[in-house]
């Protein structure tokens, strides 16, 4: 049987052939776009735009359609894709009992800001815009890990700062202040800013960051903001890895679709979400969101998520890659990495996290190694290996210097932070070279060369360690000998000497 191009026309046939789910619901002006999603990748698809679809499919929601938005030259591809597909795409769950296939249809629309930059300032501004989401990556809020500042160096955020450009934002911060100030000028009240990034406290992050850029502007609007505005902490976790040819291919033949840009991803999906919105929101709730009381509450969850699964999803990624494999899985099926793993999460992170009612640790770390078992999913390292400056400072470094307060073990850890140092460098054990894609890649490289496996000059760029770490001489030494013995031995070798 041919497979059937995904758009709204097709819908009937793809829901008559009754191999995957497909929205029923009205699109386009039958709904309110309530929701502005900035950042739309696989993430975002197999995440927020899933909850959004259901609440529209299984409860009637009409005020919460998202209205997508790129940003950055890049999304030129994403954007054409989905406006040819009527904004319709297609998550593939995949697991050891099965593969399903649900067609999601919360995308109402998509503007890409390269085209039409005051397009997206005019779609913030609207009423009808309750809430702004991101998924931006870490390096799109410009945050100085040491000092906790908004970058204003930063030639970008620099650009937006200049009242001649103010029509022609570059930044996430440029478009959600220019945007503000209009709704400050009109008497709306300001949207909701809904970090779905992994960071922690993202909300805090966020608000911070946009403050502090309001502040430079206009500091009415940012008093305003400050007075009125949200920007709820949530703690946000799916596995999506790339989308490959082969995954398009078959989502043909399993299913009959034709999708030019799916989402593959797990069956396991989980966000937990302050309650704090400025302009409403919807029942998050009723499609299994947890929504919590205060930041507190998140920031437990977060801890568990961030330290246990990014954590050692960054072990995986940096060291498996020297090590030369290509998926996730299979390192997890190298038994060297799997029990380096579950000690690393037993002996040296769990111990400082904080206990949370109904939730078993240990069962965590358990779902945690079946979910980076899961063969269907085909993660890539070099997905998991992206920006490292930005995961390894939120994932590894805070667990470290924790250790190094509680004077705990923490010998794997600085294992982690040695294999990305080493990482950096772009040459894997067999001499291979691969490709580091890092926004702060030049200066990393710079700094990995002339320090061979010395970590003190990568220790001394300040946004992304404090002083604990380069002036705690455990940690130095742990590094330095964990970076000596892959750099002479290879991962595979040095490995057992962190397994016990």
């Amino acid at each position: 049987m041919a497979s059937i191009k995904l758009n709204n026309r097709n819908l009937p046939h793809i829901l008559a052939a009754g191999k995957a789910q497909v929205p029923t619901y009205s699109r386009r002006c039958a709904v309110k776009e309530g929701i502005v999603h900035v950042g739309v990748g696989g993430f975002h698809r197999a995440h927020l735009a899933v909850y959004i679809n259901n609440l529209m499919q299984n409860h009637g929601i009409t005020d919460y359609a998202i209205c997508g938005v790129g940003l950055q030259p890049s999304d030129a591809t994403m954007c054409d894709i989905l406006r040819s597909q009527d904004h319709l795409y297609t998550v593939i769950e995949r697991s050891a009992k099965g593969n399903s296939a649900s067609v999601i249809g919360s995308i109402n629309s998509y503007l890409f800001a390269p085209d039409d930059r005051e397009a997206v300032i005019a779609k913030l501004a609207h009423p009808d815009t309750h809430i702004v989401s991101l998924t931006i990556t870490e390096s799109g809020y410009y945050y100085n890990e040491n000092t906790h500042e908004l970058q204003t160096e930063h030639p970008d955020i620099q650009f937006d700062l200049n009242p001649v450009n103010r029509t022609e934002p570059r930044t996430t911060f440029g478009f959600l202040y220019t945007a503000l100030e209009r709704r400050y000028q009109k008497g709306l009240a300001p949207f909701t800013v809904m970090s779905c990034d992994n960071m922690q406290k993202n909300g805090f992050i966020t608000r911070h960051m946009l403050e502090s850029f309001a502040r430079l502007h206009n500091p009415k609007v940012a008093k305003w903001i400050t007075e009125k505005g949200a920007f709820p902490n949530s703690m946000v976790d799916r596995i999506t890895p790339q989308t490959l040819a082969t995954d398009k291919v078959a989502l043909a033949d399993n299913f009959g679709i034709e999708d030019a840009w799916p989402v593959v991803t797990e069956p396991f999906i989980q966000w937990v979400i302050e309650d704090q919105f400025s302009d409403g929101r919807p029942l998050f709730e009723n499609v299994g969101v947890q929504v919590v009381k205060n930041v507190q509450d998140v920031e437990q969850f977060e801890k568990h998520k961030l330290r246990l699964l990014n954590g050692s999803h960054s072990a995986l990624g940096y060291a498996g890659q020297l090590a030369g494999f290509e998926y996730v899985h299979q390192a997890m099926e190298h038994p060297l990495f799997r029990k380096f793993l579950w000690q690393m999460m037993q002996e040296e992170i769990k111990p400082l996290l904080p206990g949370i009612s109904g939730v078993n640790l240990d069962e965590y770390c358990k779902s945690l190694i079946e979910r980076f078992s899961n063969p269907t999913i085909k993660d890539q390292l070099p997905r998991i290996c992206l920006n490292g400056s930005g995961k390894v400072p939120q994932f590894i470094m805070p667990s470290i210097a924790e250790a190094i307060l509680a004077t705990g073990p923490f010998d794997r850890l600085c294992f982690v932070a040695a294999a990305w140092f080493c990482y950096i460098n772009s040459i894997d054990d067999r001499g291979k070279t691969f490709k580091v894609d890092d926004p702060m890649r030049e200066e990393l490289q710079a700094m990995a060369s002339t320090g061979g496996t010395n970590p003190a000059k990568l220790l001394r760029i300040k946004s992304l360690f404090g002083d604990d770490l380069r002036e705690d001489k455990r940690f130095i030494q742990e590094v330095t000998t964990a970076m000596e013995n892959i750099t002479r031995d290879g991962v595979m070798k040095t490995l057992p000497k962190y397994i016990t």
